[in-house]
């Protein structure tokens, strides 16, 4: 009788196994590959849809947003959004912007970035505005109850306000950063989001023949916007008014100003009266603006009483007290503060006025804001 042989290890017979077995990590990628297709372009057919249903939204209450051109790619890890322009409608104002990227990862897709080349139009009643830039980056990332941080950072911004009394408005700056957070302990009960700006080099020359120094400005400011949680979008004097209603306002724990020689730094809280005009008051320290103080007030005083004042408000007034020996000279120093700032009289806008102590700044009107 004929003899059955095992196979040989290795023959052809064991030869097909082994080849399936060298395909199946392929045929496993393949596999997760065309999953991971799919999986992509459900979300991103789901987010098209979450924004046509967001922009009917908007326009049935009275915001139109157009987003020319709009395409998403981002395959295979994220979404891009992308637009050639961006316009917004709505009935007291207007914005356009130049093209538009905002990307989200399909891992982190609380995290949005955005890009924006400009430029910048708005119109509002009868104020226009144009602005350019060299480069315009943002980020927002989301919360359970709203966000948890929000960012602009913009380099070389220039710009032209139209339309304002007593003429145009130019404006520039080197760098301007933009920083936004919901505040620690007080953003549930107070609806308090804290605020930082920064902008480098800021130059408004129709403010320079005002201050008499041409130099460019370095401006800090640190500030807590106080109910801003009732904030939405819809017309600035709706959401002006709701947020005085609700008792908001703006707490500036530090803003700091340098402008070639001449420094200020204040601190206060400023808010809406019923006339909806500014109303608060500032505690301020400064150095080098004892002559500019003069020549103010004296549009109203003439100029020798004004340098007088001038003189008081910087000295007298700010606190600096002289005494004999070297404890004049330490309360000297303590009055002056770090870096040589001196301490003026409160700031306060009250009825529509700018009182600095007693005296109220000539021709200066807070008019009301809406």
């Amino acid at each position: 009788m004929a003899q059955t042989r095992e196979p040989i290890p290795g023959g052809p017979a064991a030869r097909p196994r082994r080849r399936i077995g060298l395909f199946l990590p392929y045929i496993l990628l393949a596999a997760i590959a065309v999953a991971w297709t799919g999986a992509w372009f459900f979300i991103r057919g789901k987010a098209e849809s979450e924004m046509d249903g967001w922009l009917a939204r908007e326009a049935q209450a009275g915001r139109q947003w157009t987003c020319a051109d709009r395409s998403i790619t981002g395959y295979p890890f994220r979404l891009e959004l992308r637009c050639a322009s961006l316009r917004f409608v709505r009935s007291d104002s207007t914005f356009s912007l130049g093209p538009v990227i905002a990307v989200v990862q399909v891992y982190d897709p609380r995290h949005a970035v955005l890009e924006a080349t400009g430029p910048f139009h708005v119109e509002q009643g009868d104020l226009t505005g144009d602005v350019t830039w060299t480069a315009l980056e943002a980020s927002f990332h989301a919360a359970s109850n709203g966000f948890s941080r929000a960012s602009v950072v913009v380099d070389g911004p220039k710009g032209r306000v139209l339309g304002a009394d007593p003429g145009p408005i130019d404006f520039a700056a080197q760098h301007l950063e933009l920083h936004a957070r919901p505040t620690p302990g007080r953003f549930e009960s107070e609806g308090a989001v804290d605020v930082s700006l920064r902008l480098a080099k800021a130059a408004v020359p129709r403010l320079d023949a005002l201050s008499g120094d041409t130099a460019p400005a370095d401006i800090d400011l640190d500030t807590t916007l106080e109910q801003a949680t009732v904030l939405r979008t819809g017309t600035v004097a709706r959401e002006l008014e709701t947020w005085r209603r609700a008792e908001g306002h703006l707490d500036v724990t530090r803003l700091s100003v340098a402008k070639g020689e001449r420094r200020l730094q204040a601190k206060g809280i400023v808010g809406l009266d019923d006339a909806h005009r500014p109303e608060g008051r500032f505690d301020i320290r400064a150095a080098g603006l004892e002559a500019l103080i003069g020549q103010v007030m004296g549009q109203r005083f003439g100029a020798d009483k004004g340098a007088l004042i001038g003189n008081i408000v910087g000295q007298f007034l700010g606190g600096l007290r002289k005494r004999e020996g070297n404890a004049g000279e330490a309360q000297a120093a303590e009055d002056a503060g770090p870096n040589g700032l001196k301490p003026l009289p409160t700031l306060r806008l009250t009825d529509g006025r700018l009182m600095l102590g007693p005296f109220a700044v000539p021709n200066v009107v807070l008019p009301a804001l809406y």
